[in-house]
């Protein structure tokens, strides 16, 4: 797809090359258990002056009330070197924000998604060369579109090969999403009504009878993949996607809060979430870019893989540090430093690198590409970034975001609940600009 609208860019905005599997330079080993008990940021290499300006930032976002609120998690080392809570998590009433509230990740589900895949990978179930009708017979008779004919109607042609798991992996299967996109194809997906499925099979069973958008391989589009993956993770497991993660994942990482609803005696905690009013005001959002409601108060007939997680700023530090510590936490491995360093390479052939595919901050170019389910900067100064090479990223259509960078051993976890629109502030592009300018010895 050449030219991806704004409107694409804002569907997660959204939340990686090789995280390294041996310490670098100035890096260090990781402590064992993860403590959220804010340390020196000196001892870490960073200016607490120049932690000021991170916040200063966030409150005057706060302040004009570009957001109700944010939970803001930086780290070094495994140390925590800040952790801050501003404004509230629910203007209506005034409730101030906590380090304990829960926020919908959106597409920061992606990753955990991808690890969740990777987990079964290790247990020989799956290989990124297999096609996808391997896992998912409906699949095996995928048309591609080929433009519209003289009377209107969608030119369908055979793929050229049967896309793979690799190419379901990283975005260029063929599959869009549909509500955010212009094409014909687009258009399909919407009439499908595709998440209003009841379940993932019958979510499978809609998208199987639809065409891919283009030739397996030879485009990037951010898609259903990620919800397609969790369908096969279910098949492969036997078990339903949320509950595989909450045994695989959330549980042995320690992830207290992080599930694919909020039950009742959770709700009080839960962050309302905002969009765009008429005149630039924020006013409270019932649904999410797929028409979805936004109160997560019942278990998901049909959990997204790609969209479905809540969880608090904590809960997704310690994913996001499990990823640094080359795939274990606490003494506890989720997978292994292979697996990680294939999930957080970049995937993409050099000629999808030309600028023509984004979305939301990512803009695949030389030196900054795509990986399984996150983005990545494998050539930081390339791309203009700031980064170390080998950062991993992603971000949620309500304004979370996160990274990991490997080389200069950090990790920072950004969390709002506004739903991402031309007025959002930069918040992911900003404070990485004040994170490294305020990373004062590297070496240390």
């Amino acid at each position: 797809m050449h030219g991806l609208s704004f409107r694409i860019a804002l569907v997660t905005a959204l939340a990686c090359a090789s995280l390294a599997t041996d310490p670098l330079p100035g890096q260090k080993n990781a402590a064992s258990a993860v403590d959220l008990t804010v340390t020196s940021p000196e001892a870490q290499g960073f200016s607490a002056e120049g932690l000021e300006r991170l916040h200063t930032y966030m409150q005057q976002t706060v302040d004009s009330k570009q957001i109700a609120g944010a939970v803001t998690i930086l780290a070094r080392h495994g140390k925590v070197v800040d952790y801050r809570t501003y404004g509230q998590r629910d203007m209506a009433s005034g409730a101030p924000m906590t380090k304990d509230t829960i926020f919908r990740d959106y597409s920061m589900t992606k990753p955990v998604t991808g690890v969740a895949m990777m987990i079964l990978y290790e247990q020989g179930k799956w290989l990124p060369s297999d096609p996808i009708a391997k896992y998912v017979p409906e699949f095996a008779h995928l048309k591609v579109f080929n433009g519209m004919d003289a009377d209107g109607k969608p030119i369908l042609v055979d793929p050229d090969h049967q896309p793979t798991m690799h190419e379901l992996m990283s975005h260029t299967a063929g599959l869009t999403y549909g509500f955010f996109g212009d094409t014909p194809v687009d258009k399909m997906y919407r009439d499908a009504n595709l998440f209003d499925s009841k379940d993932l099979h019958e979510f499978i069973e809609k998208l199987s009878k639809l065409p891919l958008l283009y030739q397996p391989g030879k485009g990037w589009t951010y898609s259903m993949s990620m919800d397609v993956e969790g369908y096969i993770v279910e098949k492969l497991s036997g078990q339903s996607l949320p509950d595989f993660i909450m045994d695989h994942i959330y549980k042995p990482l320690g992830m207290r809060d992080a599930d694919f609803y909020v039950p009742a005696n959770k709700r009080s905690r839960f962050a309302a979430v905002y969009t765009t009013g008429k005149n630039g005001e924020l006013v409270q959002a019932a649904a999410d870019p797929a028409g979805k409601p936004t109160d997560y108060a019942a278990e998901p007939g049909m959990p997204s893989g790609g969209g479905g997680m809540v969880s608090t700023g904590a809960d997704y530090y310690r994913f996001a540090d499990m990823l640094r510590n080359k795939g274990e936490l606490d003494g506890k491995r989720i997978i292994s430093p292979a697996s990680i360093k294939l999930m957080t390479s970049n995937h993409l052939a050099k000629g999808l690198l030309d600028g023509r595919f984004a979305i939301g901050t990512l803009i695949m170019r030389e030196g900054s590409g795509y990986g399984y389910n996150g983005g990545v900067e494998f050539d930081p100064p390339m791309a203009d970034l700031p980064t170390g090479k080998g950062t991993y990223f992603w971000s949620g259509a309500a304004g979370t975001w996160f990274w990991v960078d490997p080389t200069n051993d950090i990790v920072f976890v950004g969390m709002i609940q506004r739903m991402l629109g031309p007025a959002s502030p930069p918040l992911e592009g900003e404070s990485r600009a004040i994170v490294y300018g305020a990373l004062a010895d590297p070496s240390k």
